[in-house]
């Protein structure tokens, strides 16, 4: 039989097991959650503020149990392959400097080909506590290793000075795409030639942060064309080729350019979304139009929320469930749900407040 003074002991175990359990599950779940939010569109930065508090503080109990914590992340790893996981196991293998745990990480997400999760444990860190691990996959035969010590100059906005010259070269198209957008990102303007003679690539991508990195160093002229293209076909990075397509300017042109993509069906959201991105907050009254319109009622949304990012505080000028809206939106959307705003409740909110 066990003692009482057993029992307590057996319990207190027991008890610590399951919190560090509880916030391996949570850290990772908070940080898939926040990566989420950030590729939001338009990005809710309070919403991924608050979020990132909350990660933090799962973050220390953590910290308090050390070692101990492994076996929890490896089984919430081998269950769960996400970017959250392996933001979990990269964190902790930074934070106790241990480099044998760190491999396995990179071979693990390497493995199922996830990426984003290793580089937000790197952004997590202070850029001195990664230095060595970075300093050395930018040289790496690994191409994987190479795209995250890029990733990380990125999250840190730090330059590799001369390393990324060979980056911007680099075989491995996204790794090279990647190095592009740190160049762009940096002005790094003497490898304008460098990204120039990427917008030959037959690497989409690699022309698309290639184009972009161009307009980051004032040079849009060359790149917009290879924008816009990027911006038609769609995909993951339509909006950034998007953005870029119109930073790349000349305003006139873009204008008229956007007219034309709103004559399409296809592409009037591209188009919608577009004129949100101008800075033009007198366009209100013409966005609330759109907004009663299926086919472009999301985009329409996204760019009222960022012309107004005051707005976000009136929850209840917008839905996510479209049918809300009427037998058209419900028609349009079926079951699907997207963030859409509510006309009249958005006119009523320009009214009383005398916007535009």
């Amino acid at each position: 039989m066990v003692s009482a003074g057993e029992q307590l002991f057996v319990s207190a175990r027991r008890v610590a097991v399951e919190a560090v359990r509880q916030h391996v599950e949570q850290a990772a779940f908070l940080w898939a959650q926040r990566d989420s939010w950030g590729q939001k569109d338009p990005p809710d930065e309070t919403v991924i503020g608050e979020i990132g508090e909350r990660i933090e503080i799962n973050l220390d109990g953590l910290r308090i149990a050390g070692a101990a914590a492994w076996p929890a992340a490896e089984r919430q790893l081998k269950d769960f392959p996400d970017k959250g996981e392996f933001f979990v196991i990269g964190w902790m293998a930074i934070e106790q400097g241990d480099p044998s745990r760190m491999e396995e990480g990179v071979a693990a997400a390497k493995d199922v080909d996830e990426r984003r999760g290793l580089i937000g444990a790197m952004g997590w860190h202070k850029p001195a506590k990664i230095a060595h691990l970075v300093r050395d996959w930018l040289v790496a035969p690994d191409a994987f290793k190479r795209y995250l010590a890029v990733g990380a100059c990125l999250e840190h906005g730090v330059d590799p000075s001369k390393l990324l010259d060979r980056l911007v070269n680099d075989p491995d198209a996204t790794t090279r795409a990647f190095a592009l957008r740190l160049a762009g990102r940096l002005k790094r303007a003497d490898l304008a030639r460098e990204m120039a003679s990427a917008l030959e690539s037959g690497h989409g991508i690699v022309r698309l942060w290639a184009g972009w990195a161009l307009t980051e160093l004032g040079s849009g002229d060359l790149a917009r064309a290879e924008l816009r293209k990027a911006a038609v076909a769609g995909g993951p990075d339509a909006l950034t080729a998007l953005r870029g397509a119109i930073k790349a300017g000349p305003d006139k042109d873009v204008r008229s350019w956007m007219g034309g993509l709103m004559k399409s069906a296809a592409t009037a959201p591209l188009a919608v979304r577009g004129i949100g991105m101008l800075g033009d907050r007198a366009i209100l009254p013409w966005l609330i139009e759109r907004m009663k319109e299926p086919n472009v009622a999301v985009a329409a949304c996204a760019a009222f929320l960022e012309l107004f990012p005051e707005a976000r505080a009136e929850t209840k000028m917008f839905t996510v469930d479209p049918t809300d809206l009427g037998p058209a939106f419900a028609e349009f959307f079926d079951d699907e749900l997207v963030g859409v705003a509510v006309p009249d409740r958005v006119e009523s909110w320009r009214a009383q407040n005398r916007v535009a």
